[in-house]
């Protein structure tokens, strides 16, 4: 028998220290943007930025965030795991691993070039901010460190907003289709201080994500093709930065 009221506490407390503030800086930023005196698309904003003025330095406050991000999904994985979800159930087990990792393919296809469109879009229209994916240094570790950080974002994220949040709210009553949205909403909050095309974006993106976990119920799925994304954004705009015009 499942104690609700303990579950809503601990939903609270897990998004208060996790992507849930997250997403109230996120908007917090966003307001700060649109009170500034130039449209937002001649604003930019940075995710991969250097945390030390020294090379090693940077480097190790890199590897903690990395594991920052591993730490937070591994918590909403505990929780439910110490609470008899298994992890078969939210397809986090070793049996299917190299069909997950097909499926992501495809997955990662279907969001990240319209993505990319609508992303290009919401920017020609002044409702987003110049995302710049990584602004470090040229340094040996920086390809390695966003691969890292594509994967830890991935894991926090699909963990978090998908198998955690959503898992927990069936056990509260709710139905699919109403833990879906919000799940999807919570997703785009956090991407708010990119703009509104980030929110519109991820939004869709955590209707699609969700959307397959609910009938495949493979979580690795969602984390390899979330990783995919990320790598390609983080890694990809190294080399194309100043090198293309089409990209802001």
């Amino acid at each position: 028998m499942i104690d609700r009221r303990a579950v809503r506490i601990e939903l609270l407390l897990v998004f208060a220290v996790t992507l849930g503030m997250s997403g109230l800086r996120s908007l917090v930023r966003l307001i700060d943007s649109l009170l500034q005196p130039v449209a937002l698309n001649q604003q930019s904003v940075a995710i991969n930025v250097p945390q030390a003025k020294f090379d090693l330095l940077d480097l190790i406050a890199q590897l903690l965030g990395v594991a920052q991000l591993a730490a937070w999904g591994g918590l909403g994985v505990y929780l439910l795991w110490h609470t008899g979800t298994k992890l078969k159930t939210l397809g986090l087990d070793r049996t299917r691993i190299g069909p997950d990792a097909l499926g992501s393919l495809g997955l990662a296809a279907v969001i990240g070039i319209p993505g990319l469109g609508l992303y290009l879009l919401a920017h020609h229209l002044g409702l987003n901010l110049a995302v710049q994916p990584s602004t470090l240094d040229d340094s040996w570790w920086r390809t390695v460190v966003l691969v890292l950080s594509a994967a830890g974002n991935a894991w926090a994220e699909e963990t978090l907003v998908v198998g955690y949040l959503i898992t927990r709210l069936k056990q509260l009553g709710w139905r699919d289709n109403a833990a879906l949205p919000a799940s999807s909403i919570l997703r785009g909050s956090y991407h708010l201080y990119q703009g509104f095309g980030g929110f519109i974006g991820n939004v869709v993106m955590g209707l699609v994500f969700g959307k397959v976990w609910q009938r495949t119920n493979r979580l690795w799925i969602l984390v390899f093709a979330h990783t995919i994304l990320d790598v390609v954004a983080f890694v990809g705009y190294t080399f194309l930065r100043g090198k293309v015009s089409w990209l802001p």
